[in-house]
């Protein structure tokens, strides 16, 4: 069986235990659940604090430990089932029920429920709360400290009607980070996969697994005059969402942030190093 190595929790050396008789490992190990109480957890190829991003895990998601090296955990993510090392740092045991997700794009969680307190730390749009109660204009949310109440909303209040596209457009100028997934920067399949999120949409978190499970097949004309608003336009390693039938809204590496630009002058461009479109899908 062929498993995708950055969604199954296996190495050489050890396995998750629900692997045995899937793969071969010397040693399989039950996980333990924590959950990030950091701003967010960067989810690196290496146990080191300068290894390559792989992606992010917000406040409040939960992360499967299956092994620590020093500072180091070795784990999945349960929102998209990403594998990789965590600064444990960043983590907390036992696991609390959340509540309520951050709506604003970005907030800032203070020490006190005052605007003049000293802030924490800064979360990010589908950021996770476990609210306690509130306490004036503020959500007092565990592990974290004060949330302004105008800048969350309960868990399942996102509606899968919701304008994905919209969404991904509060992400404009935002810089462009590879292996991103916060406001302060992203990369072209984060800002697909938080804006599907937001709408109540889950999504894979790579463009090949984007390509592979959203939407459906639209062939599209020779000059793409059919697409419209929401359809995804996918190259090798890349993708991009329509604006409209014109103009495609990415976070991209030319620009190196999320930007709006004629479809046609991407695909000539980006042609020039990624090949044609491979596909649109449609939601």
């Amino acid at each position: 069986m062929s498993l995708d190595p950055r969604l199954t929790p296996a190495r050489p050396d050890l396995a998750a235990r629900h692997l045995q008789g899937k793969v071969d490992a010397p040693r399989f190990v039950d996980g333990v659940d924590y959950q990030v109480t950091a701003g967010l957890a960067c989810i690196r190829k290496t146990p080191q604090a300068d290894g390559r991003l792989e992606t992010q895990a917000l406040h409040g998601e939960i992360i499967t430990i299956y092994d620590e090296r020093g500072d180091f955990g070795w784990g999945q993510c349960a929102l998209d089932s990403y594998v990789g090392w965590v600064d444990m740092e960043a983590l907390s045991a036992p696991v609390l029920p959340c509540t309520h997700r951050v709506s604003a794009l970005r907030t800032y969680c203070f020490s006190e429920p005052d605007l003049k307190s000293a802030p924490r730390f800064l979360l990010s749009l589908n950021a996770k709360l476990v609210v306690e109660g509130e306490e004036g204009r503020f959500l007092r949310c565990a592990r974290a400290g004060f949330v302004f109440s105008g800048h969350a909303e309960p868990l399942g209040a996102a509606k899968s009607g919701a304008d994905f596209v919209a969404i991904a457009e509060r992400f404009l100028g935002a810089p462009y980070q590879w292996g991103g997934k916060e406001s302060l920067g992203l990369d072209c399949s984060g800002l697909v996969q938080t804006a599907l999120e937001a709408a109540g949409r889950p999504a894979p978190r790579d463009t090949d697994l984007q390509e592979r499970e959203i939407g459906t097949a639209v062939t599209p004309n020779e000059d793409f005059s059919n697409l419209q608003r929401g359809d995804l336009v996918f190259w090798r390693g890349h993708v991009g969402i329509m604006l409209d039938r014109e103009r495609l809204l990415h976070a991209n590496a030319h620009h190196m942030e999320t930007a709006i630009e004629p479809l046609r002058a991407a695909i000539a461009r980006i042609g020039q190093s990624a090949g044609p479109v491979s596909s649109v899908r449609r939601l």
